[in-house]
């Protein structure tokens, strides 16, 4: 039995990559700092998902969710870091305090929820986790250094990990959507969405369901010869 973790699940790119696992078979374990929010993607599926309220850069919390998936589910078998926020500044205006919170919510997250399943995963001789990060990690964006700065330690993060883990059976990779039609995204700017819509080769950004697809694609036994890879659902943003 496949049992997924997903962190920041409970409204856009999370929620989506919810419903899907859930279509495709998966128990999932449905994490959001909002409570409602997870409860209302739980509600969506049905019987095959559980809500866990918690902040994946507090240790207890992530203990709590861990312990949540073995009691509703068991082991977790697959972990989905998507957990995140957005906050658009110029980086002369920029605070310590934006720029910890968001280190911690993408990046200490990714490493506390990660570092949480691992003994399971490796006892078990298999496992298999996905990093939510993007493709401003990978190229950088104005009004925000501290998001592209976390997501860009995200990529480097499942690469390493990736080469620590591999030969224990643990898969670890990355996605780096671009754009996607989510409320973070359009908490951005209207500027900044016309702009950045205008940049792009196919001209219009993602929808959740396209990082849904890729992230199940790589949670997938079709992807067994991908480890430390990451995919660009991005709309042509960045090509590699």
């Amino acid at each position: 039995m496949s049992i997924a973790i997903i962190t920041g699940a409970g409204s856009g790119i999370g929620q989506a990559i919810a419903v899907k696992l859930a279509v495709d078979g998966y128990k999932v374990l449905v994490n959001d700092f909002n409570a409602d929010a997870a409860e209302k993607t739980v509600a969506r599926i049905g019987s095959n998902a559980a809500a866990h309220h918690g902040d994946v850069s507090n240790p207890a919390d992530v203990a709590q969710m861990i312990e949540h998936c073995h009691r509703a589910f068991g082991a977790p078998t697959h972990l989905i870091n998507n957990a995140g926020h957005v906050h658009q500044a110029a980086f002369t205006d920029l605070s310590v305090d934006d720029f910890d919170h968001m280190i911690a919510v993408h990046l200490r997250g990714t490493f506390l929820c990660t570092k949480s399943v691992l003994p399971g995963m490796l006892s078990a001789g298999k496992g298999c986790v996905v990093n939510v990060a993007s493709q401003l990690g990978q190229i950088g964006g104005v009004e925000l250094v501290h998001y592209s700065a976390a997501k860009a330690g995200i990529i480097g993060m499942t690469k390493a990990l990736s080469r620590e883990m591999s030969a224990q059976g643990v898969r670890v990779n990355a996605v780096a959507p671009g754009p996607i039609n989510t409320p973070l995204v359009r908490a951005l700017s209207p500027d900044w969405q016309a702009a950045k819509a205008a940049e792009l080769p196919l001209g219009h950004f993602g929808e959740p369901q396209d990082v849904a697809d890729t992230v199940a694609f790589l949670c997938s036994d079709a992807a067994r010869l991908y480890v430390g890879q990451t995919l660009c659902p991005n709309s042509g943003d960045v090509m590699l």
